[in-house]
């Protein structure tokens, strides 16, 4: 508002003093090269001022002219510079080491100063192997200001091929010092983690979160997964600096089962049954875990195979369509004998069409040979437990573990292990569950065919008296009824032959 003020001010200002120079009475008479002109002076002043505006004009273009000049062929060099730049980018990104390297040589003659002629160096260097010469470029890089911190990740990059972590950390460091950035936050998190410095990647996270480096979301559970790493750290020397652990970490990442099984063994342990039994069932409503069923079971050290069976029923009641529920209640059903409910709940399982688990088949072999000892039964579920789809696992960077941790054994992230079902590279057809185990019925057996030798009497063939069997001859009746032959059976003669020699001498011994 004040500028429109001053500005309606001055134009006021110019049309009064124009109007007094018109109203002022005069003439202005100019004789020059044969030519006479009379104005007024207003107007001689507006000819003499253009006139100088036009000189100066025509000086001044003559004076600036050399700089035209360079100007001109600077711009001419910097357009070809641009497109060198652009043609060696694209052959790096096309991996046409020959023109990158042609393109890095043209773009340091024509733009030395421009920072893309460095990348395009150290991008030609590493297409071509020259990794001194990358490290040189990235180096640097790193002496200009505004090209500083992409010269650092480039030195970070060739530490970590190089296989110098110590070097890639300070690196790291010192970038996060500048200006806290992905890279560089994740590369601080991953060391620390590796190193187990719990303490250490938790202001890693803060500080990356104060930055919005990373979103809340992502902080809460890279906070929870340290929570729950320094709560198994300290479960067994400080339970309740444990438990406070975890209860934070439950609170930031609900779904975080590891935290929430652990939490509820260490409330058990304390005596608080109740706290314990609603945390579980509060996670296993959401995502059955195997974790958290056998957490719950177990809660009670002193329990019976009933007690548990019945907290086993229990539990599936917040979840009871999903299979876990079932192979709870078949596994405690099994410890309580009762034979019957375990099959019962595993029934669905086996009959649903779909190639039951390993673990499934476990159980219906345990449950065969606890029942029946039908081991005919157990051998085939067994048999088919072997080629069945592997039950879910936790699996981090390609390692599956029946256990969970904090970091990967591979690469030292946080946070790698998932909940997942190993992908099978080959798939079956569904097979039909085994028969259903049924009691061998005792048949009669049929009375051996006796024959007498070709050239024997009659009268002095002798009718075999019946031999007892013993449990050690079973077996060998059996596979010898099963094998087929076309030659008559003989059976040899009960009575063994007399043979007085050792039982004489152990007479005689006796007697003497």
């Amino acid at each position: 508002m004040f500028r429109i003020l001053v500005f309606l001010f001055v134009i006021g200002v110019v049309a009064l003093g124009l109007g007094i120079l018109i109203e002022q009475p005069g003439s202005l008479s100019l004789t020059w090269f044969g030519y006479h002109v009379d104005t007024s002076p207003l107007v001689g002043l507006g000819a003499v001022a253009l006139g100088a505006i036009l000189l100066w004009s025509v000086i001044r273009f003559v004076l600036n002219l050399p700089s035209l000049v360079s100007f001109t062929a600077r711009a001419r060099k910097r357009a070809r510079g641009h497109e060198a730049l652009a043609r060696g980018i694209v052959a790096a990104g096309v991996g046409d080491v020959r023109k990158a390297r042609k393109a890095s040589l043209d773009a340091k003659k024509l733009v030395p100063h421009e920072p893309l002629t460095l990348l395009l160096e150290a991008q030609a260097a590493q297409l071509g192997g020259d990794r001194a010469g990358a490290e040189r470029a990235f180096r640097a890089m790193t002496e200009r200001p505004e090209t500083k911190l992409l010269g650092l990740r480039g030195l970070h990059a060739e530490s970590l091929r190089q296989g110098d972590h110590d070097r890639a950390h300070q690196i790291a460091l010192e970038a996060q010092n500048i200006a806290p950035l992905a890279w560089s936050g994740q590369a601080l998190l991953d060391r620390y983690t590796a190193q187990n410095d719990w303490e250490a990647a938790r202001l890693c996270v803060s500080q990356n979160l104060r930055a919005k480096v990373i979103e809340p979301e992502a902080a809460n559970r890279q906070k929870a997964v340290l929570d729950t790493a320094q709560a198994m750290e300290c479960e067994m020397m400080e339970p309740e600096r444990a438990i406070k652990l975890l209860r934070a970490a439950v609170k930031k990442a609900p779904d975080l089962v590891p935290a929430t099984a652990l939490l509820a063994r260490l409330l058990s342990r304390r005596g608080d049954f109740r706290a314990a039994s609603k945390l579980i069932e509060a996670a296993y409503a959401k995502a059955p875990h195997p974790d958290l069923a056998r957490a719950y079971v177990d809660m009670r050290q002193g329990d019976s195979s009933t007690e548990r069976l019945a907290r086993a029923k229990t539990l599936a009641k917040f979840a009871p369509n999903d299979p876990e529920s079932a192979m709870m209640i078949a596994a405690a059903a099994l410890g309580a004998r009762d034979f019957v409910r375990a099959r019962e709940a595993m029934a669905p399982l086996i009959a649903s069409g779909e190639r039951p688990t390993a673990r499934m088949c476990l159980i219906m072999a345990e449950l065969e040979e606890r029942e029946h000892n039908a081991q005919g039964l157990v051998r085939e579920w067994l048999s088919r437990g072997s080629r069945a789809p592997r039950d879910a696992v936790w699996v981090a960077d390609g390692h599956w573990s029946k256990q969970w941790a904090p970091v990967s054994p591979l690469t030292g992230k946080l946070d790698a292990y998932r909940w997942m079902q190993p992908k099978e590279a080959l798939t079956g057809p569904v097979e039909e569950p085994p028969p259903a185990y049924e009691p061998p019925a005792l048949e009669a057996e049929p009375a051996p065919e006796v024959l007498p030798p070709a050239e024997t009497p009659p009268a002095t063939v002798s009718e075999p008296e019946p031999v007892q069997e013993t449990a050690a001859a079973e077996p060998a009746r059996t596979a010898a009824r099963k094998t087929f032959s076309s030659q008559p059976v003989i059976f040899p003669l009960p009575t063994p032959p007399d043979d007085p020699g050792p039982k004489k001498q152990e007479a005689e011994t006796r007697l003497y």
